[in-house]
């Protein structure tokens, strides 16, 4: 069901191939919508979503409500309330400590520096087709939060519904607006606005193939978090590991989606037979089993490495978005690792213990974008302005190397800029 392959073999050069976002028979579609919602601002909006979500909306609808609002929290648990409002905390000062840190940096040091800026208005998109996901909503508005962006807004798809606890996680971070629309045409009404919709400066979170390749059309109207593939698992593992454990991890990923990706990387032939045993068994109880095991036999694999160097090189290439080192000192093994989105450390650091709890954020680089890119964080909510203030005598003394350097790029304008300052004292001596 799911394979094997050796280290150098053929079949592992087709491992690391897979999953891309290149879907050319739906770009076109996706143009068609993103442009027609630019231009025809709600008209088009709300024929789109009467169109794939089957609600019929119109301005005075398309937002929620402080009434749906109100009851969303009737409907939660005082027991679930209570978990998220613990995620909360540690999400909200795991990314204050980052924001801090990049505060410090601020001011001139030799006449050169940067200010923080947050951005306006940022716009998180929450997931709510196949499935409902709050904590995405924590991710991406604690974040925004912590950053101190002073306005929120929310896009979810409301077909079904709006999941009450995603209502209650939007109004725990703080979100200023939710609204009722998903798919393409909620990426390009916060990226273009729209007469109910305010045009936002970033727009952020996960979302299907549509919400992915409208995100990448927006990009450069507005900024955009990251373009984010199906999701992924890595495993290092030891003798050390539970196979039991180690099942349970890579099904963690492979019940998301068809096209989720999920390795196993071992020296111990013995445990990697053990781990496929136990997939087997932990799949036919499994409630999503048809799409975690398709997503192990078409897109998963247990890899055999020689030896734990071999292992990280296997690592590094396949840059994944969650890896978990289950090995007896992941301390060891952590230098050696270069590309991931997320780093677990240990036997009791599983990769929902990221998803939900710990603090650092979940929407992670995906398809091997571990090598460039890193988590979702407050930096993408903040600009660094840079700031530079020399002095007459500072800038004296920089001249001559200046206007060396412009002139060298046949840009004379430039050079006189710097020259102009200090000609007329010359002269005048």
């Amino acid at each position: 069901m799911i394979r094997t392959v050796e280290y150098g073999s053929r079949e592992l050069g087709e491992v690391l191939k897979r999953t891309q976002l290149e879907y050319a028979d739906l770009n076109a579609t996706v143009a068609e919508i993103v442009e027609k919602v630019k231009t025809g601002g709600d008209r088009a909006l709300f024929e789109y979503t009467e169109r794939f979500d089957g609600i019929a909306l119109s301005s005075e609808t398309v937002a929620v409500t402080e009434d749906e609002i109100s009851a969303a929290y009737d409907s939660v648990s005082e027991e679930l309330l209570g978990s998220l409002r613990r995620a909360k905390e540690n999400i909200l000062a795991y990314q204050t400590r980052m924001y801090e840190t990049i505060a410090a940096g601020q001011g001139l040091r030799n006449g050169t520096g940067y200010v923080l800026r947050a951005m306006e208005r940022a716009g998180i998109y929450v997931p709510g087709g196949k499935a409902a996901y709050p904590s995405s909503v924590l991710m991406a508005g604690l974040t925004a939060r912590a950053a101190g962006v002073p306005e929120i807004v929310m896009a979810t798809p409301a077909g079904r519904g709006v999941n009450p606890l995603t209502l209650v996680a939007a109004r725990e971070c703080g979100v200023s607006r939710i609204y009722k629309i998903g798919g393409a045409q909620a990426i390009a009404a916060l990226a273009y606005g729209t007469e109910s919709v305010p045009k936002c400066s970033i727009v952020t979170g996960p979302g299907n193939i549509f919400v992915t390749l409208a995100k990448k059309l927006v990009f450069g109207n507005v900024g955009v978090d990251m373009i984010a593939g199906p999701s992924e698992i890595l495993v290092v593992a030891d003798s050390s590991a539970d196979p039991r454990f180690l099942a349970a991890d890579l099904l963690s990923q492979a019940e998301h989606d068809e096209l989720a990706s999920s390795f196993l990387v071992t020296t111990d032939r013995a445990l990697a037979e053990r781990v496929a045993i136990e997939l087997d068994r932990q799949l036919s109880v499994l409630p999503k089993r048809a799409i975690a095991e398709k997503s192990l036999s078409e897109h998963g694999a247990i890899v055999i490495a020689n030896d734990v160097r071999e292992a990280a090189e296997i690592c590094n290439a396949i840059a994944p978005e969650h890896m978990e080192l289950c090995v007896a000192n992941p301390d060891e093994l952590l230098p050696l690792i270069r590309n991931a989105g997320a780093v677990f450390m240990g036997h009791y650091s599983p990769e929902p213990l990221g998803d939900y709890f710990a603090g650092p954020n979940h929407v992670l680089p995906t398809s091997g974008a571990a090598r460039f890119a890193s988590a979702l964080s407050v930096d993408a909510f903040v600009k660094k302005i840079s700031v530079i203030r020399y002095t007459e005598s500072q800038l004296e003394a920089a001249a001559p190397d200046i206007i060396r350097l412009a002139e060298t790029e046949g840009l004379d304008a430039h050079a006189n800029s710097i020259r102009v300052r200090f000609e007329g004292e010359k002269k005048d001596a």
